[in-house]
């Protein structure tokens, strides 16, 4: 019998100041505790206010261990690497970077003609495992990224499989699902998830309701163990961000851009980056 899942805790995104002088809205962030394994990172960015100036970006910086995941819904963000990949994340674009033993990068955003820039990043845990294998991209353009559609909502299927259709984000340790949907007024969307996996769902515009609980944008739901995601939408339309994967179950030492498993494996990531050998310091995998 399918057991739909419930809100085990609404969390109301604050604001930090990231990269260099980047306002963010920022739901979770890495901690020792773990709570949201695989997940570690929750950002939403929007530059809505001319008075916020030049927009300045994420100059080049480390990240270990991690895969970082940006999708962009207005504006644009241009990317390039120490490993020479450069490229734009554009309007519904997403890029699913799986930093492994070590890769420096930068991304430096730009407002559409609009004048706007939206767009989330997510941080997803690799297992130990993993930790130290070469850096990889998986970048998808918004056409290829296909529609899923059910009565009253669409949604675009980055990663994992929604009534048939599979994303174009392959072989990612967590088996995550990332989708972005949209709610008509009054119509109900399900999706079925493995009952130990963790769940969360952004919501960035609109309300809806999971069991008996009304959520409003912009608030990071947290559901409850169960087999079955149920949202309901009443007289407003919502669209959101939704997030399921496997916990990797592993003690974590977050330290800024890196987490790792032990502290001695954050010491030496400092240790490369002092040495120049960051970069080349990830295994032949």
């Amino acid at each position: 019998m399918n057991k739909n899942r419930l809100v085990k805790d609404i969390i109301e995104p604050q604001y930090v100041i990231e990269g260099a002088g980047v306002l963010l809205r920022r739901s979770i962030f890495p901690h020792v505790s773990n709570q949201f394994d695989p997940f570690l990172l929750f950002d939403h960015f929007a530059f809505n206010d001319p008075v916020e100036g030049p927009i300045r970006g994420f100059p080049m910086h480390p990240h270990r261990g991690i895969e970082t995941v940006t999708y962009i819904l207005k504006g644009s963000v241009n990317h390039r690497d120490s490993l020479g990949n450069a490229g734009l994340i554009g309007p519904g674009d997403i890029q699913w970077m799986t930093s492994g033993g070590g890769i420096l990068h930068e991304e430096m955003p730009h407002r559409g003609p609009d004048g706007l820039i939206v767009g989330f990043q997510l941080w997803v845990n690799l297992p130990a495992a993993l930790k130290m294998i070469r850096p990889n991209y998986q970048g998808v353009s918004t056409a290829d990224i296909p529609p899923a559609k059910g009565p009253g909502w669409i949604a675009r299927v980055v990663a994992g499989e929604l009534v048939g259709v599979s994303g174009p984000v392959k072989e990612i340790a967590a088996n995550p699902v990332y989708l972005e949907v949209a709610m008509e007024i009054g119509a109900k969307f399900t999706l079925p998830i493995s009952e130990d996996y963790t769940a969360l769902v952004y919501v960035f515009d609109g309300q809806a309701t999971f069991g008996d609980q009304e959520v409003g944008a912009v608030e990071m739901v947290v559901l409850e163990k169960g087999s079955r995601i149920e949202i309901h939408t009443g007289e407003t339309p919502v669209r959101f961000i939704l997030m399921t994967g496997a916990p990797i179950r592993e003690p974590i030492v977050p330290y800024g851009p890196f987490v790792m498993n032990t502290r001695e494996e954050i010491q030496q990531a400092l240790i490369d980056l002092r040495n120049g050998t960051f970069v080349q310091a990830t295994n032949p995998v």
